[in-house]
């Protein structure tokens, strides 16, 4: 709008949205940009006075414009008067007609002009006049009128309305409503305010509902160890004091029922008669504190209704939930009632029933919330135990096994170790001990005493079933397919059909892994996921480990069928963010990733957390990174600063560095490359699988830095997964573990400057049974094996297949170094520059370089990068030796002057 008012064709903008929602600081903005851009700028605020001061925001502009505007308006005498130093309101004999005249001509004397109206929710009658008039007479004028508003002090009877409703239909008019902010766009603008934990921010954020300004006060408060702040307390109230007093009365009501509340519902506790109940809501709908949510009402933000519900005093808050749980059948909101109603016993028991109905429509998250509320009441009252229908262990019991399924294993872990040993708990524990991988003998040890104490066959065969599978990553795996093969006996003995599956699928991960029987471990896998157990979990974990197998043996298309089964049923059950729920959804986007189908796989990706709050979000966060990356998509570096707080977990670490490694070579750098890889492996037990992808990926950084120090010890860690896996006996792995281990060879070659072309065809080949990107990579190596063999159209036929791959991808990051390659081979379709910006600057050069323009510290840049303040350091020197300039603000200069910084 400030470009076409600049070139002669005037507009009105009229932005409206709620208090704090960021009106304020967009006209801040336009104002710095209008005057960047030579405007005359002028703004006026609207004060909260009616029309005891009329024309208030033109006098406001005129006081506070430049001096160029306030000679003009000197100039003109019925203006003038609103200057310093004379009245503050137009003389009585003063028309509209002529000031409205004046002004327009001062606007045309002085152009382009910038007029901000704030806040015309308070503006007079003759502002409100001078709005309509400015949005009909300015057409070819160089001036741009902004007026702002609140929408949410807009009631259906202000006189805003109808000018709004009017304005709206003029073509230089446009209306902009600015809404609350997505969750990402708040996370991201929260963080900015400072360091703030992941359960804190995810506080703020549903708090705030949007609001930036909210969000401000929210997280000040935080920081004091406030709940609500005073001042934003105080802002929320004012709006509700205005009401009449039937309608704080219906207001007071809706904030004791929540933030939603039906209609009917809410008409019984507010005791209002019907025309008065629904005229008072009518006015508190009108001044936008309520809107109409299906069949009743919902508070327009959710901090309302916790500042009214606050407000309350102790007996007006207890009578009213006492009201409302009278009325309510719902078990949930019951217990919330009959609690905050100070009715122990009834929150008990409806917490309790609450818990089995949350279980029973798959809501484990809710059931583990009202099961441990119930046990926080459970020692404050009477007869515990009869209310509740369990006793408090068996109570206990539920709420660890709904923790497991709602993905918070270490909750559950920690419930049942306070427990006593019964046989069914300590098998539960051994199972969670297994999934969490962080206890190896203790959850051999809990399973042991699973068995010791069984009373019935159908807990011994789930406790047979658990003690198997907790062998599987230890060293006394040769016991392990006699327990398996006794579970299953003792299993189909019993009709325990989900102690059956777990004891068939721990057998096929055996003879997978140990035995290489690849064909019975798949007929396993089916076999268990072919009929429901009647346990979700256990229906999940069948239909993972049928989808792995087929994944790690290259049948991609059976793969990608089974895993859209399990994703479905996760999604449908409520067991998305359980061990299994979330495995399946991270597996299902690596077959797309796998398959070259990363169109699906970045749509998958989108759905992963982007700042994950649990250390389940945070697995599938991370995972992100392999599309961001391959794709070099932006906001890379902003995920891995979200990731950091988690990667005391292993699987996060791993996938996480692991890809910000490839990153960082992808960006020129590495050093900081092999600085993620041996943070990876210094946390990797010797002979995980994990270990053969990070080691390979740490040689290439080698091969880059042009040193072999270090490679003989990388290339024994990949060696150490083939050939002795973790207890010394080698894993049978499958198509993508052997291709990896042959590129690990491959690579330590490279690194010693051997480019051996029959190695690098074996890789190929070995990935080039559906691992479409890996193995495009690899033609890449041996494109350039083959060149420097002296067989040039041999490697620029592989040469070419590579780039084709890369575009369909359109994976950028590769199809550059392709490029680049192909330019010095004079293969032809090379970029004139070398792909380098700057002449000779890797890509992450630039970056820094970008980073020293704003004036950031070294420490502030590795922050920034995720790198080491020595490799910033390294970087800066070759940067100014590049540019042939000796210090920090020669570089910066530099830069501009050749366009490096866009």
């Amino acid at each position: 709008m400030l470009q076409s008012a600049a070139e002669g064709t005037a507009g009105v903008a009229l932005v409206g949205g709620d208090a704090g929602i960021g009106k304020t600081r967009l006209v801040s903005e336009l104002v710095a940009e209008a005057r960047g851009r030579g405007f005359h700028v002028m703004v006026g605020q609207c004060a909260e006075l009616g029309d005891a001061l009329p024309y208030l925001p033109l006098a406001d502009a005129l006081r506070g414009a430049d001096p160029a505007v306030c000679a003009a308006a000197s100039g003109r005498p019925l203006l003038g008067q609103l200057l310093p130093g004379t009245e503050s309101a137009p003389s009585t004999g003063l028309t509209q007609q002529r000031l409205f005249g004046s002004l327009l001509g001062l606007l045309a004397e002085v152009q382009p002009v910038l007029f901000v109206i704030e806040d015309l929710h308070w503006a007079d009658r003759s502002t409100r006049d001078l709005l309509v008039f400015l949005s009909r007479m300015v057409q070819s004028e160089q001036v741009c009128v902004v007026g702002t508003y609140r929408t949410d002090d807009l009631h259906r009877r202000h006189p805003l309305r109808s000018v709004l409703a009017e304005l709206k239909r003029l073509p230089t008019v446009t209306g902009v409503e600015l809404g609350p902010l997505g969750t990402g766009e708040m996370s991201d603008y929260v963080a900015s305010l400072g360091e703030v934990g992941a359960r804190e921010l995810g506080l703020i954020v549903s708090r705030a509902d949007g609001n930036p300004f909210y969000a401000e006060e929210l997280f000040a408060a935080l920081a004091e160890g406030d709940t609500l702040p005073d001042g934003l307390a105080s802002l929320l109230l004012s709006r509700v004091e205005v009401l009449s007093e039937a309608g704080q009365r219906v207001l007071r009501a809706a904030a004791v029922a929540g933030r939603r509340v039906e209609d009917e519902l809410l008409r019984e506790v507010s005791g209002l008669p019907l025309p008065e109940f629904e005229e008072a809501v009518r006015e508190i709908v009108s001044r936008g504190l309520l809107k109409v949510d299906g069949y009743g009402y919902a508070f327009r933000h959710a901090l309302l209704q916790e500042a009214v519900y606050t407000d309350l005093l102790p007996g007006e808050r207890t009578r009213l939930h006492a009201a409302f749980a009278a009325l309510l059948t719902s078990p949930a909101e019951l217990a919330h009632h009959h609690l905050a109603g100070h009715d122990l016993a009834g929150a008990l028991a409806a917490s309790v029933q609450a818990g089995r109905e949350a279980e029973r429509v798959g809501a484990p998250a809710e059931a583990h919330s009202h099961y441990d509320r119930a046990l926080g009441l459970w020692d404050r009252v009477a007869d515990a135990a009869e209310l509740a229908g369990a006793s408090r262990a068996a109570l206990a019991f539920r709420s660890a096994v709904t923790a497991a399924a709602s993905g918070d294993n270490h909750r559950a872990i920690t419930q049942l170790k306070a427990l006593p040993p019964t046989s069914e708990v300590s098998e539960r524990l051994a199972y969670y001990l297994f999934e969490t991988d962080d206890d190896y003998e203790s959850a051999v040890a809990a399973a042991r005493r699973a068995v010791e104490s069984a009373a019935d066959e159908r807990s011994l065969a789930r406790a047979l079933a658990t003690q198997a599978r907790a062998l599987t990553h230890g060293p006394r795996g040769d016991e392990l397919e006699a327990l398996a093969v006794r579970a299953l006996e003792a299993a189909r003995a019993s009709g325990a059909r989900d102690a059956e599956v777990g004891a068939m699928l721990t057998l096929a991960t055996y003879l997978e892994q140990r035995r290489g029987d690849v064909a019975r471990a798949r007929e396993l896998a089916e076999a268990a996921s072919a009929t429901p157990t009647g346990d979700l979990a256990m229906d999940l974990r069948a239909r993972f480990h049928h989808a792995r197998i087929h994944y790690e043996q290259g049948l991609l298309d059976k793969a990608a069928e089974v895993a859209d089964e399990g994703v479905a049923m996760a999604l449908e059950t409520g067991l998305k963010w359980s061990t299994y729920g979330t495995d399946l959804r991270f597996l299902r986007f690596l077959i797309h990733y796998a398959a070259g189908e990363w169109d699906h796989a970045e749509a998958v990706a989108a759905s992963f957390p982007a700042r994950p709050g649990t250390a389940s979000e945070a697995v599938l966060s991370s995972f992100a990174l392999f599309i961001e990356v391959g794709r070099g998509l932006p906001g890379v570096e902003r995920r891995l600063g979200w990731l950091r707080p988690f990667w005391s977990e292993e699987l996060v670490l791993y996938m996480s560095r692991g890809m910000a490694a490839e990153h960082a070579l992808w960006h020129g750098d590495p050093a900081a490359a092999l600085e993620h890889v041996h943070a990876v492996l210094d946390r990797l037990v010797p002979g995980d699988n994990g270990a053969l992808r990070v080691a390979t990926v740490g040689l290439w950084a080698l091969a880059e830095l042009g040193t072999a120090e270090g490679a003989d010890e990388l290339l024994a860690r990949a060696r150490h997964v083939l050939e002795r896996g973790l207890h010394g006996e080698p894993i049978h792995l499958g198509p993508e573990g052997v291709a990896w281990g042959l590129r690990a060879e491959a690579e330590w070659h490279r690194v010693h400057g051997r480019l051996d072309v029959e190695l690098w065809r074996r890789v190929v080949a070995a990935f080039d049974f559906g691992f479409v990107y890996e193995a495009a990579r690899c033609r890449w190596r041996l494109a350039e094996a083959l060149l420097a063999a002296g067989e040039r159209d041999a490697a620029q036929h592989e040469w070419e297949l590579a780039r084709e791959t890369a575009g369909k991808l359109r994976a950028g990051p590769f199809e550059a170094a392709l490029l680049e390659f192909g330019r010095r081979a004079r293969f032809g379709g090379g970029r004139p520059d070398g792909g380098r910006p700057g002449g000779g600057l890797t890509a992450r050069e630039a970056e820094v370089l970008r980073l020293v323009a704003e004036g950031l510290t070294n420490r502030e840049i590795a922050e920034r990068l995720f790198i080491a303040q020595k490799t910033v350091s390294v970087h800066v020197s070759n940067i100014l030796a590049k540019l042939e300039v000796s210090t920090r603000t020669q570089a910066a200069a530099a830069a501009r002057q050749r366009g490096l910084l866009t």
